[in-house]
């Protein structure tokens, strides 16, 4: 088991902590961590776009010139896509982006990226995160003390005080144990895990 230190608000060390190997020291598998980033974009996608083809666009009913004898090349309609205002080629039209990958291969995903986090050492636990009132200036402090300038700081109750001190932070992103995902945890350069944040993820994701 991978044994890491625990701080406090301030910044101080207050003890170890070892974590499970079944969550924080898997094999790191690439292929699933790729996968999961992208599937969690693509599902993201609204897949609005729209543009028209030439059956589309109105006008262009009529043959601009005659066939033969004009000294132009032929042309059937002015709303083909070498015209202005004519239609596009293969224009987009909405789709669906997002598709689908096994359960088990989504928590083997989520595990290698933790499992990256403990080996670069970019895996900062707390004993304890709590706020007494919503105060940004107070969550930017500990962040500072911890040293952390871009992270996803996961807790384990949805306490209101730390989320409403956080939310303005555009270099901060809090999170719950059931709601981490792949892409956030390797977008962030550092990933804050209470105490009792890392006993949840070890029960819910072992």
């Amino acid at each position: 088991m991978a044994q890491v230190a625990v701080y406090n608000m301030e910044g101080n060390q207050v003890g170890t902590i070892e974590l499970s190997d079944a969550v924080f020291g898997v094999a790191i598998n690439e292929h699933l961590v790729h996968m999961a980033v992208v599937q969690q974009l693509a599902n993201n996608r609204q897949g609005t776009q729209k543009a028209k083809t030439r059956s589309e666009v109105s006008g262009g009913g009529r043959k601009p010139w005659r066939q033969k004898d004009t000294g132009h090349a032929r042309q059937g309609s002015t709303r083909a896509p070498q015209w202005t205002g004519g239609g596009m080629v293969f224009a987009p039209v909405p789709r669906d982006y997002s598709f689908k990958i096994n359960k088990k291969e989504k928590r083997a995903a989520l595990k290698s990226a933790l499992t990256d986090k403990v080996a670069s050492s970019n895996l900062v636990v707390l004993d304890e995160l709590k706020m007494e009132e919503i105060k940004t200036k107070n969550f930017v402090k500990v962040m500072q003390n911890l040293n952390v300038d871009n992270g996803l700081v996961v807790i384990n109750d949805n306490d209101v005080n730390i989320m409403m001190s956080a939310r303005n932070i555009p270099t901060v992103k809090m999170a719950l144990p059931n709601t981490i995902n792949v892409y956030d945890v390797m977008k962030a350069k550092k990933l804050v895990l209470t105490k009792d944040a890392v006993k949840t993820i070890e029960e819910v994701y072992a």
